[in-house]
């Protein structure tokens, strides 16, 4: 395969979620949903008035990085995130870069109250599906892989579904597409990316130019990059509600305490 390395990703998920559907093929997924746990507001633990709220991922590795945390512990970690204060949790479900198990989802809602994001790139309808019928109480997905029509279908099936929806760019000029899709009644946020997918190069003032050109009061989840409690406070007044941060937790000796450290007032 070559290309880039988001190039690489979306071929091999194309390739998955084929064989996924073809091994438990979409209406057996809709049979369950009747009895998935019922949905958890992400939206409004990430949008509650106050400071800002942090969206805490749980991800064991990346393409960028490799292996990030060695003794990963889904479970211990949602706890720890939850007693540190986390507002909702991110949990990576991509299994061949992210080394993430759809199963995740399950058990760290079973170890917490949190709301849960599934974290993944979404390409197919199907996985829409399987996101809630794994418990996932939001979807993310991604401009820099999807066109404005599956965007909005995607995100038409989450709300149907009771989801909440993240639509990440990092690319201005996608902006005018994403924004109509925005709004409480949909659970849509925009979730402004500071790490060019592409390139794999990451740069906090993408979160300050992209909200420069947003009408107020869009609701902003700042994402990658944020290491430090300042870099959390340039996010918030650039406008974000939320950040969502994980590498530099995951590779953290006291998550707990590096938490609390990020969201000090």
């Amino acid at each position: 395969m070559g290309g880039t390395i988001l190039d690489r990703i979306v071929e091999t998920k194309r390739r998955e979620v084929a064989e996924a559907r073809a091994a438990r093929p979409l209406a057996a997924i809709q049979a369950e949903l009747p009895s998935a746990t019922p949905v958890r507001d992400f939206y409004a633990a990430v949008t509650r008035t106050g400071d800002i709220r942090l969206i805490a991922e749980i991800k064991k590795a990346s393409p960028s990085a490799g292996l990030i945390r060695p003794d990963f512990d889904p479970v211990e970690i949602a706890r720890i995130y939850e007693t540190a204060g986390a507002a909702a949790l991110s949990v990576l479900t991509d299994r061949t870069y992210f080394h993430g198990e759809l199963s995740y989802i399950e058990k760290v809602r079973r170890a917490c109250g949190l709301a849960v994001l599934r974290k993944d790139f979404i390409i197919d309808e199907y996985q829409v599906f399987e996101a809630r019928a794994a418990g996932a109480d939001a979807i993310l997905l991604i401009a820099e892989i999807l066109d404005a029509g599956q965007i909005a279908a995607f995100s038409d099936r989450a709300v149907e579904l009771g989801m909440a929806t993240l639509i990440e760019t990092h690319d201005p000029a996608h902006i005018d597409a994403i924004l109509p899709l925005v709004s409480p009644a949909r659970r849509t946020l925009l979730g402004i990316n500071n790490r060019d997918l592409y390139a794999q190069r990451t740069d906090l003032r993408t979160t300050e130019r992209v909200a420069g050109r947003l009408p107020s009061g869009t609701p902003i989840v700042a994402e990658s990059g944020i290491r430090t409690r300042d870099d959390v406070r340039t996010m918030k007044a650039a406008g974000a509600c939320a950040v969502l941060i994980g590498e530099t937790f995951m590779r953290a000796a006291d998550i707990e305490a590096k938490v609390r450290e990020l969201l000090a007032p």
